[in-house]
């Protein structure tokens, strides 16, 4: 006499199928919520725009990003800066009083950084900048933003794949290592 586990797994099979179905229709809710939903721009302190700064009231990057041009970091404004307008312009607003309680209390705004590379990695502003790169090759359309998120990986393939892209010969030859 033979024992069969045939009849057990006709048992098992649809409970393998709805199981086997919903673990595909979660990884499938996953990638799209990843793909079409996710913010992954970080919840700033301060609720600033770059589309109405940038876009509705055209100031240019350069204005308060004034170290892009004279050294390797481009930095964030000063507290001073956003509140040389803001002591007059949109003081009723709730984001603009918290603004000027920084300036207030003579504290720095914690921004939190967004192109954060790693440490080992040197990008001089100054250097794209001289070079009239746009910032928008590697930080995307940021003047249509109101949380700025990264765009580009910025890993080291894609920053190599810009330079091969326009030719860039001065400098440190990362070709002779990387081809």
């Amino acid at each position: 006499m033979g024992i069969s586990i045939v009849p057990t797994l006709k048992v098992l099979k649809p409970v393998g199928l709805i199981i086997g179905g919903g673990f595909a229709g979660l990884l499938l809710g996953y990638w799209v919520n990843v793909t079409y939903f996710a913010d992954d721009a970080p919840q700033q302190p301060i609720d600033f725009s770059h589309r109405i700064h940038a876009t509705d009231f055209e100031i240019p990057c350069m204005y308060c990003h004034v170290q892009a041009r004279r050294s390797a970091s481009a930095g964030v404004p000063s507290v001073s800066k956003c509140a040389g307008c803001h002591q007059e312009v949109a003081t009723d607003r709730a984001q603009i009083k918290k603004l000027m309680a920084f300036w207030e209390n003579k504290e720095p705004i914690p921004w939190i950084k967004v192109h954060d590379l790693p440490d080992f990695v040197h990008f001089p502003h100054n250097r794209h900048v001289a070079a009239g790169l746009e910032c928008q090759t590697c930080h995307g359309p940021v003047e249509t933003m109101d949380r700025v998120k990264q765009i580009a990986p910025l890993k080291m393939g894609w920053c190599l794949n810009c330079h091969k892209e326009y030719e860039v010969e001065n400098g440190l030859d990362c070709w002779t290592c990387h081809k």
